[in-house]
């Protein structure tokens, strides 16, 4: 997947390096492109700060974007701050942040209350990251388990208590499990990362998780739990026995992590994986058509692909009040979703590039933004 490279859209790349120039006046279309899809050399680069809210998740993508975006734009800068994915949600309904990071699509409810801040259409959810989602643990001397959903509900329900259970040892007979307490870790914040793993477990294994896929994790189970993705990593590192979900990326080697069964197979984390697991979803049914809400299928069975995944949407308003507000977020999310931008992502935060439909969408839904009218 990381090989992938969208042809078509190499112009908008040449964001990062500088020579695309945006320009900050004129018509609705920030990028001032032409119908080919070819930049145009002679507008101005654009001005001002972007506010953005939302998922932690996607800490190290985003710091590689914000610097990216910055060093062709020279007076215009991104600010971003990881308050988790239900904040950025809120934010971006309230009008109190221009663009949401979310690892969790709009609901249908969130939809419709956005309407009064960004117009008729209200808010759109543009792909810009995908990556899997690791069940991460700290057990002493391993490094590698094999889990299936099932047992992954039970670890998280509290039914399984130690590492060494009968359970675990089926699905792992080279490994050597000690007799050591499972403590599970789960985040405190309203939480895209969560609502994606509860998704997970809700539709693989029903019969043990009954609760609701959502982004609050049940108040009925027990466990610690820390704020925000570098909380539960930093927690589960602390604490022999832990085990929690988190972003890949900011898992990092410092801990253990599960290969998922898939069919007959257990596959291994990995962005190619991720990626062949959102190419099995499908558009979000009732939406715009430039709304690229992708509802993910967590029963997959498709060779190679592992289903505890995210994808992290930008989510946008439709339309915005000020001209420049709209050059901002076209000039930001066209770099968020080029070639160089999902390079950037891959090399910082080992997400996988989006895909070149995908890719074709997102461009889509960012040139339909526009001022109100």
């Amino acid at each position: 997947m990381k090989a992938l490279r969208f042809g078509r859209h190499a112009a908008i790349a040449v964001i990062a390096a500088g020579a695309l120039a945006l320009t900050a006046c004129g018509s609705d279309n920030a990028t001032n492109t032409a119908q080919s899809g070819t930049p145009s050399a002679s507008g101005a680069s654009v001005t001002g700060t972007l506010t953005g809210i939302g998922a932690s998740s996607t800490g190290a993508a985003m710091d590689a974007w914000k610097a990216g975006f910055a060093s062709a734009n020279q007076s215009a800068s991104v600010q971003y701050s990881p308050d988790g994915s239900g904040a950025g949600r809120k934010a971006i309904i309230d009008g109190s942040a221009q663009f949401a990071g979310s690892d969790a699509y709009l609901k249908d409810e969130e939809l419709a209350s956005s309407k009064e801040k960004c117009g008729p259409e209200g808010a759109i959810n543009i792909p810009v990251y995908i990556s899997p989602i690791a069940i991460a643990f700290n057990i002493p001397d391993v490094k590698e388990l094999n889990l299936d959903a099932t047992t992954a509900a039970k670890i998280f329900r509290g039914e399984i208590a130690n590492w060494n259970d009968p359970a675990i040892a089926a699905l792992n007979p080279d490994a050597k499990l000690p007799d050591l307490k499972v403590t599970p870790v789960n985040r405190s914040d309203d939480s895209g990362t969560t609502s994606n793993f509860t998704d997970y477990l809700a539709a693989a294994a029903p019969e043990v998780w009954t609760d609701k896929a959502a982004g609050i994790w049940p108040a009925s189970l027990k466990g610690e739990n820390a704020k925000g993705t570098s909380g539960v990593v930093k927690t589960v590192t602390d604490t022999p026995g832990a085990v929690t979900y988190a972003d890949d990326s900011a898992v990092g080697g410092k801990l253990g992590t599960a290969a998922i069964k898939v069919g007959e197979e257990f596959v291994k984390i990995s962005p190619d994986a991720a990626a062949k697991a959102v190419e099995a979803g499908k558009p979000v049914d009732g939406r715009a058509a430039t709304d690229v809400a992708i509802k993910l299928d967590r029963k997959t069975t498709a060779a190679g692909a592992y289903p505890v995944v995210l994808v992290s949407y930008h989510v946008v308003c439709t339309t915005y009040d000020k001209k420049e507000t709209v050059d901002l977020v076209k000039a930001f999310e066209s770099y968020v979703v080029s070639d160089a931008g999902q390079q950037a992502a891959a090399d910082a935060a080992k997400s996988a590039p989006l895909s070149k439909t995908l890719q074709d969408k997102a461009v889509a839904a960012i040139e339909s933004i526009k001022v109100k009218s």
